[in-house]
């Protein structure tokens, strides 16, 4: 037991926890003054009902250790055997029991992203019925595939430093899901549906980065220079997707905006995630630079396809957490983390294939 990783993960779990309020903040600044309220109590009832699901059944879903690869067992229901000691599997200088709580932070926030897809469109009780469907049957399987002992994808080799595919594209996949189905806003495309308040936004913004650290830092699950190399490349992921997107905006459309620029921190931010712990600080600048880019572009393309993707999680989350994916098996480097592994550019073309294959 080391006192210091317990206590670093514990003030981490409190900044992933306040990224949930700082995100219905982000989204609430972009919709229609008339859906402020609704939009915020999606986000925050998360927590609630996120944490019931967890303490009861998602965690042991998730990382209760099994041979099949494919889901974990219900031993751990109601926390049963997770206790102030720490597990032998998973994180084994901090408490089980702080282990178990960091990563509800994870998942709390993860169907609170989805919302932002579905804004203006979906009343709560039906919202509430998808979101822990969902977590059962989407977020609890992919998170014990990759992360949890034993699951397929980890075991092949497939690397996700704090939820690149865990959080960012299964959140961006259900997105797009939804959208498909529910269709457009009535007035989609006819409508100008402007943001009531940037400066809501931006608030968010920053809460939602503040919280980033603890996302990345903390899920070196020590108080070490991994964690530290994760939050400097937070930071310069999140920087750099910023400037990206302004540069971009103001080439194309003629001036940057505010909104752009807060999108485009987002868009850096959910890039960098999967490579945090994996990656040096001028690869995080890049990493950064191409999320801003992409997401940008597939933003931009929304209109296009005719997808009424309300606050561009698809175009954020889903396209920047896939492209972080692809990005550990080109940048990653085992000379910054020794329990990671050699991406395409430090001599290991295979890593990228296996990456392909998550």
């Amino acid at each position: 037991m080391n006192n210091a990783d317990t206590a670093f993960i514990l003030a981490s779990a409190g900044l992933v926890l306040l990224m949930t309020p700082g995100l219905a903040l982000f989204y609430a600044g972009m919709v229609r003054s008339k859906n402020v309220l609704g939009t915020i109590m999606q986000c925050l009832f998360m927590i609630s009902l996120i944490t019931i699901e967890w303490v009861y059944l998602g965690y042991s879903m998730s990382f209760r250790p099994t041979t099949g690869g494919f889901i974990g067992d219900f031993s751990w229901f109601a926390l049963n055997g997770v206790t102030s000691e720490p597990s032998p599997d998973y994180a084994t200088t901090i408490p089980h029991v702080v282990f178990m709580i960091f990563q509800c932070m994870f998942a709390i926030i993860t169907p609170a992203l989805i919302t932002g897809a579905f804004a203006e469109r979906v009343k709560f009780v039906p919202f509430i019925i998808f979101s822990i469907l969902w977590a059962v049957l989407v977020y609890n399987p992919v998170c014990h595939w990759i992360w949890g002992k034993g699951g397929w994808l980890g075991a092949m080799g497939v690397l996700d430093f704090a939820g690149g595919l865990v959080v960012h594209a299964t959140c961006g996949t259900a997105a797009l899901a939804g959208v498909l189905v529910l269709g457009p806003r009535r007035g989609y495309g006819r409508t100008n549906f402007m943001p009531h308040n940037l400066p809501l936004t931006v608030l968010g913004t920053g809460l939602l980065w503040f919280g980033w650290f603890g996302f990345n830092g903390g899920s070196a699950l020590a108080a070490d220079g991994v964690a530290a190399t994760a939050f400097v490349a937070t930071h310069l992921g999140g920087m750099a997707g910023m400037t990206m997107w302004v540069i971009m905006e103001w080439k194309t459309q003629g001036k940057p905006t505010i909104l752009g620029a807060a999108s485009g921190a987002i868009a850096g931010l959910a890039t960098i995630t999967p490579t945090a712990g994996f990656v040096g600080p001028n690869s995080a600048i890049i990493i950064g630079l191409l999320g801003g880019a992409f997401c940008y572009i597939a933003v931009s393309m929304k209109t296009k396809f005719k997808l009424d993707d309300s606050l561009d999680v698809v175009g954020i989350h889903g396209v920047g957490g896939l492209l972080g994916t692809l990005c550990v098996g080109i940048f990653a480097s085992t000379a910054v983390n020794p329990g990671g592994a050699d991406g395409l550019f430090a001599g290991n073309p295979g890593q990228l294939f296996i990456q392909l294959k998550g």
